[in-house]
């Protein structure tokens, strides 16, 4: 039931944005969730921004840019899978992605000059909310195209939901902030940037700003504010459309976590939060959950000789504790979910490294 849960997902859906903490296998799911789409006849491409650069060679090539690329036909083939559908994928580069929507939406005369400013560059690369922010504008970028009958983004790691939800309006908050303009900037607009900007009776407090950060980095600051001012109602226009992109019938969270009781105590927070927000959840994924060890392992086991007797026999019972933990983690966070399906995933004995391996992820997603 559960797993008939996701494939509905793939099939009736537009979007699905799979959300969690890190280390968690966030990214496994997802390229699996974009692999079955494309199985299942749908055009489909994973997104993701992965600093471990594990997708590539989990979907059979050797690396991934900023622009989508297609999955080739001869890797999917020497894996056994024909899907009916073209499969896709991409890994964001932060960096990138920030520089091609500067440059798509600013002025071509003010372009270079935010671009080589450092304030943009800690933007682009280090403010916190800039990688969900940017992974938010490419998902409605793609979602306007319409050229994937599927799009699964795969978030960056993230302990809070909010964290996620809200980087829209902390950036906006950022790169509109009225008072910092209101404070720094009529003397730019004025024209003389060395002198007027501190002449000014109403400047003190510039002034005293200016004494602890240096007039240069003030001017830096002010600059930049000016330049991305003619942005500010693009940028708010499309966090707009990325809100109701997300609260629209064709998207769908998938949440990713693990067993751990860390893990569920916070995964049943995010759950809550993404509810009250008035988005869908489609399903909760626990990933790499201990199986009990089976009898036959254990006869096996009193079989060897000793000590390698003792040792595997006390190999199996720490799995089966390891296992039972997860039974009573995942009960209770089955109580909690509600009516939201929960899909079990368990731990294999290798790392999920390629398209077979993602295959075999994906008949246990989908229930098979």
């Amino acid at each position: 039931m559960s797993g008939t849960a996701l494939a509905r997902l793939l099939r009736d859906k537009s979007v699905i944005v799979c959300v969690g903490p890190g280390g968690v296998g966030k990214t496994t799911v997802s390229a699996t969730l974009a692999l079955e789409g494309a199985l299942a006849g749908r055009s489909a491409l994973v997104c993701t921004i992965d600093p471990a650069r594990r997708l590539a060679n989990s979907l059979g090539m050797e690396a991934l840019g900023n622009a989508e690329a297609r999955i080739p036909d001869t890797a999917l083939a020497q894996a056994g899978l024909r899907p009916s559908a073209p499969l896709h994928a991409m890994m964001l580069d932060m960096k990138q992605a920030w520089d091609a929507l500067i440059r798509r939406h600013a002025p071509a005369d003010k372009q270079e000059k935010i671009l080589a400013n450092r304030f943009y560059k800690s933007l682009s690369t280090a403010l916190a909310g800039s990688q969900e922010y940017v992974a938010l504008e490419k998902l409605w970028e793609l979602s306007e195209r319409r050229q994937y009958q599927l799009v699964v983004l795969d978030t960056p790691p993230t302990a809070h939901a909010l964290d996620f939800l809200d980087a829209p309006t902390r950036i906006l908050e950022f790169l509109d902030n009225e008072a910092a303009r209101l404070l720094l900037t009529p003397a730019l607009a004025a024209g003389r940037v060395g002198l007027q900007l501190f002449s000014l009776g109403s400047s003190l407090l510039a002034r005293t700003i200016a004494k602890l950060t240096g007039a240069e980095t003030l001017r830096e600051l002010a600059g930049f504010l000016l330049s991305v001012s003619s942005l500010n109602q693009g940028f708010r226009e499309r966090a707009r459309g990325v809100r109701e992109l997300l609260g629209s019938p064709g998207t769908s969270f998938v949440l990713v976590t693990a067993p751990s009781p860390e893990r569920l105590g916070e995964t049943l927070r995010f759950h809550a939060l993404l509810h009250e927000q008035g988005l869908s959840v489609g399903a909760v994924v626990v990933n790499r959950v201990h199986a009990p060890p089976r009898e036959e392992d254990r006869a096996r086991a009193r079989a060897l000789p000793s000590p390698l007797r003792e040792q595997l026999l006390t190999t199996l019972a720490e799995q089966e504790v390891l296992a039972r933990l997860d039974a009573e983690g995942i009960a209770q966070l089955r109580a909690g979910l509600g009516a939201t399906p929960l899909v079990e995933v368990p731990r294999f004995d290798r790392d999920v490294h390629d398209l077979r391996a993602l295959h075999a992820t994906g008949h246990h997603l989908l229930g098979e």
